[in-house]
């Protein structure tokens, strides 16, 4: 049997005769509980709102997206298509061009990004889901589907024969300009839907025919501005990316969902890690009530280290004693802590109690990461406090 170990587990189960010193071990325990609690309750709210922001932006995004490395548009030949199709983890791929041109309607502008797109750009993301009213775009037509926020902005409606929406793109060339109305392909296109994603996105893109867009821009055929993958579940990234770098000669530049919002994805992990920190000094300040009762336990408990002393334990035997006997309350307090912790989490997807708008509950997410990262912090921060604590056995404080 292992002696310090026995003798730590009787002084957790055990009173103490004298009642101060109970009561600074449930002060103690109960912070390292509320700790451990506190921390992982924050941890799954802030994994459930950075879900909810990414939501947004996954709607739009795909998976994979290839651009040119120099310049604005490249050239995908049939052959590339035909060997881009027999890559394993690709589900679907969609041709692209994307550009910021001009739009007016009825007396008004504005500049925001032009998308073409292929049919097969309904695989790849999952955008149609998104039409707030209307229906997507056919092909080799001038249809176009707005954002909700342009089509506020220009207050327009679906199918407005009365007054044309128009686009205007400039003419690729060199040299001064002599006239004006000469400088810009325009041509009027036809709103069929109104999608609505978030506040930003809704006036970003105005979708059309990918022949609209190489013909305003006057691409050829085979000319884009992008290729936008779906992969596989499972698919590994990195063997996709290294296959489609090979059919290109290394001349596109491959961006998944996250480098594509790298700005966004930065700031979520910030917050993230700063209120991990600000809620683990919390848990700090916590455990020197750990440390505090340890000291008045081994204070208390001198007579008895001290006949074991002289029936031969040694002094990292006794010290060895209330070490675990720390690290076993922060282990006790933390899962106590965790399961409280799930308890709260679970109850709030369940019954979405707590709301942040009449329609929208506080979105939380239960994950084993969380799970462990609590679980590490309470028991490594309750080890170094239970090792501060008892440094302070020592020949001297027997003697």
């Amino acid at each position: 049997m292992n002696f310090p170990l026995y003798i730590a587990k009787r002084y957790i189960l055990s009173n103490s005769k004298n009642n101060a010193i109970n009561i600074i071990n449930r002060i103690a325990s109960l912070g390292i509980i509320v700790g451990a609690l506190a921390l992982f309750v924050v941890l799954s709210v802030f994994s459930g709102l950075k879900n909810f922001s990414l939501s947004f932006t996954n709607e739009i995004d795909p998976d994979l997206k290839a651009s040119s490395t120099l310049g604005k548009s490249f050239f995908i030949s049939p052959s590339q298509e035909n060997q881009i199709k027999e890559i394993d983890g690709i589900a679907s791929y969609s041709k692209i061009i994307e550009e910021r041109v001009l739009f007016t309607f009825n007396g008004k502008q504005e500049v925001t990004y032009l998308k073409g797109v292929d049919p097969n750009f309904r695989k790849v993301n999952a955008i149609e889901k998104k039409l707030f009213n209307g229906q997507w775009i056919k092909p080799d037509t001038y249809q176009v589907v707005v954002g909700y926020g342009i089509a506020q902005k220009f207050s327009m409606g679906l199918l407005d024969f009365n007054h044309q929406l128009e686009v205007l793109v400039p003419k690729p060339g060199k040299g001064a300009i002599e006239n004006p109305e000469q400088a810009f392909n325009k041509t009027d296109i036809i709103p069929v839907g109104i999608y609505a994603i978030s506040e930003d996105l809704d006036s970003k893109y105005v979708f059309a025919d990918l022949g609209l867009a190489q013909e305003l821009l006057e691409y050829k055929t085979n000319q884009v501005s992008g290729v936008e993958f779906k992969l596989k579940k499972g698919a590994d990234e990195a063997v996709v990316k290294d296959k489609l770098q090979a059919i290109f000669n290394n001349k596109l530049t491959l961006k998944n969902r996250a480098q594509l919002n790298e700005s966004l994805y930065k700031m979520l992990n910030t917050e993230n890690i700063a209120v991990y920190l600000i809620f683990t000094l919390v848990i700090v300040v916590a455990l020197f009530n750990l440390i505090g009762a340890l000291i008045m336990m081994i204070l208390d408990k001198k007579g008895n280290l001290k006949t074991l002393f002289n029936l031969g334990t040694e002094i990292k035997d006794l010290r060895k004693i209330f070490l675990l006997q720390g690290t076993l309350l922060s282990v006790i307090g933390g899962i106590i802590g965790l399961v409280l912790g799930i308890i709260i989490v679970l109850l709030q997807q369940q019954f979405q109690w707590i709301m942040i708008t009449p329609t929208l509950a506080y979105p939380v997410v239960f994950s084993l990461e969380n799970v462990l990262i609590v679980m590490g912090t309470i028991v490594s921060l309750g080890f170094m406090a239970s090792l501060i604590a008892s440094s302070r056995v020592s020949k001297k404080l027997l003697d």
